[in-house]
């Protein structure tokens, strides 16, 4: 009875101790996510930091105070009032996403992550803005996101959170600068329209002159031509005379009034014709010569 009563006490201590490093087994292995990292302290002291996988700890002395996800976040859509260069009062909306790198850094140095980054962005925006005219801020919008982006990540450098992106939703304005910026607008545009319309009469009495410019120099090369064409002519007819005296003077005057003679009677709406006396002398005179030669 001793022994079976011996028996069974060992066995409970077997099992107590199988038990024991079954706990401690378990306590000590810790499987961390991929989207995770576990801050471990020992005696309220940060120990380490387990990076995804499978870590060992040391039980009852090392324990998970924090676990932290490292996916990127987003903080809520956020508008700040800022006063341009210029005093218009504007309304800017924001958003900023950002993740956790060093989760030992933002766990032992910040108690309100979205809440110090939202302050911050705030207190950026309006600094930026009231450097900047309103027409820069319509404008320059790509500008102001990474001068926010930078000074932002420049900020919380030390609480171990890098801000992926930053970005710029709307930028709302009173009622009265909207109708001023609208009446600016719609004066702007009527401005653009007048001189559009002045370029183009400038445009087509430009184009005009240089119609007329060219009619004129190809009437000058017609009547140079015209010129050029009389001038030889004349010199044929001078050579001629050279060549065969008075006969040949004679019948050219007498070759032009023929033409003449001619052009009158072939012209529209002529109803009379006034022939020279000496028309049918002429005529002869002209055949005589032709026979002559």
């Amino acid at each position: 009875m001793d022994i079976e009563n011996l028996l069974t006490g060992g066995n409970i201590v077997l099992l107590l101790l199988a038990a024991f490093i079954i706990i401690c087994i378990l306590l000590g292995v810790r499987i961390v996510p991929q989207s995770e990292k576990y801050v471990v302290e020992r005696f309220g002291r940060l120990r380490a930091v387990l990076g995804p996988g499978i870590n060992f700890i040391i039980p009852f002395l090392d324990r998970v105070a924090h676990k932290i996800s490292i996916l990127e976040r987003q903080l809520p859509v956020m508008g700040q009032d800022a006063i341009t260069s210029d005093n218009v009062l504007v309304q800017v909306e924001t958003s900023v996403f950002y993740r956790i790198t060093e989760p030992e850094k933002t766990v032992y140095r910040i108690r309100d992550v979205d809440g110090a980054i939202s302050t911050t962005v705030a207190g950026i925006v309006r600094s930026e803005i009231g450097k900047m005219e309103l027409d820069q801020v319509q404008a320059n919008r790509t500008g102001l996101i990474l001068a926010i982006q930078d000074q932002l990540a420049a900020q919380v450098d030390d609480w171990g959170i890098e801000v992926t992106r930053a970005e710029i939703l709307d930028v709302n304005l009173d009622a009265a600068t909207r109708a001023a910026m609208l009446q600016q607008l719609n004066a702007e545009r009527a401005r653009r329209a007048q001189v559009t319309e002045a370029e183009g009469k400038k445009r087509s009495v430009e184009l005009q002159a240089d119609a007329e410019l060219y009619a004129a120099e190809q009437a000058a090369k017609a009547r140079r031509v015209s010129a050029d064409a009389e001038a030889y002519a004349t010199q044929v007819v001078a050579v001629a005379i050279a060549e065969n005296g008075l006969e040949a003077a004679q019948y050219q005057v007498a070759l032009k009034q023929v033409e003449a003679v001619n052009a009158m009677s072939s012209s529209s709406g002529t109803n009379t014709v006034v022939l020279p006396a000496n028309l049918i002398e002429s005529f002869g005179d002209a055949f005589k010569m032709l026979k002559g030669r």
